[in-house]
């Protein structure tokens, strides 16, 4: 049981708060508590935990605000475990995999070649199994990255969007989850590393490649227009990479 007294100062209390809440998200996440499952009442919550039902509330807030629980008014109503969804876990995993890459543990060389694979067999399974509506996903992101006022944020945002109706339309959940990880907190990190040493037309040429041959259901092209644009990139990360290294050594 975490220990407490209802009249600990408010800093406590808010340690308190989160212990109490990682401890359920981690019952939810590891399935202890199942989904749909209701919670305890906030009384029993509260004896469970040693605190204070003011307490438990701000606890259940933050489990809300990650989407983990729900509440439920009236006859049967209460707090229930919320179904999870692909975004809630990538939302769990993208900070930690963006602080990552931006302590250097994943280097640009790793995260080129693990695009590289995991996106050609997304590119393949996608020209074979693409939707209408994937279709229009990926068009409505190149007319978007065709805009000359788009600042390189949003054209790096635009390009992690194209890739990610991709992965989409291979209709392969763990494919999904993989490419969001890779997309939301890889992509957009090594992206704005070398926006300086690459083209926005050639990289919106090697997109409209992607697009063509996915549309025509032609596997080969596909896969071959995705491999030249990571070979694109991947000489722009071994730009960016030396020049970023000779700075530093200028500076020191």
């Amino acid at each position: 049981m975490i220990q407490n007294s209802q009249n600990s100062p408010p800093d406590t209390n808010l340690g308190l708060t989160r212990q109490i809440a990682e401890a359920l998200s981690n019952e939810i996440i590891y399935g202890r508590l199942d989904v749909d499952q209701k919670l305890p009442s906030e009384s029993d919550l509260a004896n469970r935990f040693g605190a204070s039902p003011a307490t438990i509330r701000e606890a259940m807030k933050l489990l809300a605000a990650q989407q983990l629980i729900r509440s439920k008014r009236g006859p049967g109503g209460g707090i229930f475990v919320n179904r999870p969804t692909l975004g809630q876990a990538n939302r769990l995993l993208t900070g930690i995999t963006t602080w990552l890459v931006t302590l250097g543990v994943f280097s640009l060389e790793d995260i080129a070649e693990s695009r590289r694979h995991i996106g050609g067999i997304c590119v393949r399974l996608a020209a074979n199994r693409r939707g209408p509506q994937d279709i229009v996903v990926m068009e409505r992101e190149l007319l978007r990255q065709s805009d000359a006022s788009l600042s390189n944020e949003d054209f790096c945002a635009s390009d992690v969007r194209f890739h990610h109706a991709i992965a989409d339309a291979t209709g392969n959940k763990v494919l999904q989850f993989i490419m969001l990880v890779i997309n939301d907190s890889l992509t957009p990190a090594t992206n704005m590393m070398v926006f300086k040493f690459r083209e926005r037309e050639v990289i919106i040429d090697f997109n409209e490649r992607i697009l063509f041959a996915i549309q025509s259901r032609r596997i080969g092209p596909s896969e071959d227009a995705f491999n030249r644009l990571m070979d694109y990139l991947s000489e722009k990360y071994e730009h960016a990479r030396k020049t970023h290294g000779s700075r530093r050594q200028g500076a020191g």
